[in-house]
């Protein structure tokens, strides 16, 4: 009896020790790690200034350009001028024949001109602005004056030559019925070199030619 009773007594602490080492180990086991929170963006870079644009370079002058006018003088950049300035008078003398209406033309220049560029206006007899028709079987609007463009003067006009000719583009089926007064104003001109083949630079005053114009304008 006192041996079974040793025993129980081993038995049980025995059980003790092992219940207070796996506690041990239980309390022991490393506690999991905190989870590491996001990284934080790096801040945004600073706004960048813009470039400062270059200016663009300052358009060459020609030095030959008619006085009140100035400009690079080239054909797609005319020596400019603007209001009443005219390099050239064309009038319409009243007189029309097969080929249509003529024109005493000026040239109030020091200098040989060979390329011009007209815009022919026509009135009825009270003063109103006519219509241009378009072209049989064309598809182009009507329009509120002629133009045509080109080495028009069968050669270079001298300085203040003033001589008569009739104009290609102005033919006279294109004349509006109900015409009483026909005007023109050279809107361009090309001064000529010293072949006197080729221009050498022009001049244009596009104020001379509104689609607009009262008869009689200056």
């Amino acid at each position: 009896m006192q041996i079974a009773t040793q025993w129980t007594m081993s038995w049980l602490i025995a059980s003790v020790g092992l219940s207070v080492l796996g506690c041990s180990k239980e309390e022991e086991q490393p506690k999991p790690a905190p989870a590491l929170s996001a990284a934080k963006p790096p801040p945004p870079p600073p706004p960048s200034t813009p470039p400062v644009p270059e200016k663009p370079p300052e358009p060459k002058l020609n030095p030959n350009c008619p006085s009140g006018s100035k400009g690079e003088g080239s054909l797609g950049s005319p020596c400019e001028a603007s209001g009443t300035e005219r390099i050239m008078d064309v009038v319409w003398g009243g007189k029309m024949d097969d080929k249509g209406p003529l024109f005493k033309v000026t040239n109030r220049t020091k200098s040989p001109i060979l390329y011009g560029k007209v815009a022919v206006y026509f009135y009825d007899k009270s003063g109103k602005q006519l219509e241009v028709a378009s072209l049989g079987g064309s598809s182009e609007k009507s329009k509120p004056y002629l133009t045509c463009s080109g080495n028009m003067f069968g050669g270079v006009v001298k300085p203040n030559e003033k001589f008569s000719l009739t104009f290609s583009c102005v033919k006279k089926e294109r004349v509006p019925e109900g015409t009483k007064a026909i005007e023109a104003e050279m809107q361009m001109v090309g001064f000529a070199d010293a072949s006197e083949k080729s221009s050498d630079y022009y001049w244009r005053n596009n104020d001379l030619t509104p689609e607009q114009r009262k008869k009689g304008a200056k």
